[in-house]
C-alpha cells in the first residue's frame, strides 16, 4: 500500500510517500509544496491544490494521511491553516483516495513512542524507520511521520476489524 502524508501550510506543506510491504515501510519520496508568502492566499491555496494533484497522479498512492492542526499562533493564522488542510483533503477526496485524519499526539506516539517528543526526535526516527541517508527537511519529515503513523493505525484497524468479525469460536 503507498501512503501519502500530508503536514499541510500555506507556506509550506510538506508531503510524503511510504510503501508499506507487510511490516517493512520503505520510502518513496518527500518534499514540501512552498508558496511565496506575498501571494493572495487563493492562489497560494490553488498552488498546494494543483501540486497535490499532480503528486497523486505520478505516485498513485492507495491512501492519503493528513494531520489535523488544533494549535496555532494567533486565529488568523489558524485560519489559513485550516483553509490548507481544507485543500489538502479536497486534493485526497477528488482523487478517490480514503483520507485519514491524525493529531500531532497521535503521530509522535506512532513514531516516536512518547506524544510530547520534540520536532528533532521525530526526524530522527522518521530517519531511521524508513532507512533515509540524511534527515528529512522539517516540512517532508513532518508529512512522513504522518504517513507512517496511517501504516501503523491502518494495519491496527485492520487487525481489530479482522478479529471482531470472526465467529465466537474463532477468537
Amino acid at each position: 500500500m503507498i501512503i501519502l502524508g500530508i503536514d499541510p501550510g500555506t507556506q509550506a506543506t510538506g508531503y510524503g510517500l511510504i510503501e508499506q510491504q507487510g511490516n517493512r515501510l520503505l520510502h518513496i519520496d518527500n518534499g514540501a509544496i512552498m508558496t511565496r508568502s506575498g501571494s493572495p492566499l487563493a492562489e497560494r491555496l490553488g498552488l498546494i491544490y494543483t501540486q497535490l494533484e499532480e503528486l497523486i497522479q505520478k505516485f498513485k498512492p492507495d491512501a492519503m494521511a493528513v494531520e489535523q492542526v488544533f494549535v496555532a499562533k494567533n486565529p488568523a493564522s489558524a485560519l489559513k491553516l485550516g483553509h490548507a488542510r481544507g485543500v489538502a483533503l479536497l486534493a485526497g477526496v477528488k482523487a478517490g483516495l480514503p483520507v485519514a485524519e491524525y493529531t500531532a499526539l497521535q503521530v509522535k506516539s506512532a513514531v516516536v513512542g512518547y506524544g510530547r517528543a520534540a520536532k528533532p526526535q521525530v526526524q530522527q526516527m522518521t530517519r531511521t524507520l524508513l532507512c533515509l541517508p540524511e534527515i528529512a527537511q522539517e516540512d517532508a519529515a513532518d508529512a512522513l511521520a504522518v504517513a507512517i503513523c496511517h501504516a501503523h493505525s491502518h494495519k491496527l484497524a485492520a487487525q481489530v476489524a479482522r478479529h471482531v468479525q470472526l465467529p465466537k469460536g474463532r477468537r
